[in-house]
């Protein structure tokens, strides 16, 4: 196993679809893991999320998360971030990212009605500030 400089995360995680896990803290203590669709914009992780949902409660209550984007396959590799949410629910930045975000995963295309979709009231723009990262090629070797 080795680790990977700064560089080689920042490729990792931009590279195709890879979803990130997401994990919050419930109300109760409980931990939620989710996947969410992610993009960077410098060295923050942004992503959307239903305000109503699981990850959107618990982000308001406690911005306190983990997420880990990993390859599953032979020789793996993973990307730990951890850090502190902040939210965003301005209509007009919300689409921008939504649109962003759905470039990467459903294609140029498809992004505008994915963006119409995400980015309006009752959702959320998500950045996640890392305050460590870690990074772990040929984990199997």
């Amino acid at each position: 196993m080795a680790g990977m400089t700064a560089d080689e995360i920042r490729a990792f995680l931009l590279q195709g679809t890879r979803t990130a896990k997401l994990a919050t803290v419930r109300a109760d203590g409980r931990p939620h893991v989710a996947p969410v669709w992610f993009l960077l914009d410098g060295d923050d992780v942004v992503f959307n999320t239903a305000d109503a949902s699981v990850k959107g409660r618990s982000l308001r209550r406690d911005g306190r998360v983990a997420l880990v984007v990993d390859d599953e396959t032979p020789p793996f590799a993973f990307v730990l971030i951890e850090g502190a949410a902040t939210i965003d629910d301005d209509p007009a930045a919300l689409r921008v990212w939504a649109e962003r975000i759905a470039a990467r995963y459903m294609g140029a295309e498809q992004a505008p009605a994915y963006g119409a979709r995400n980015g309006v009231p009752g959702e959320l723009l998500v950045r996640v500030r890392p305050s460590r990262v870690v990074g772990q090629k040929s984990v199997a070797d």
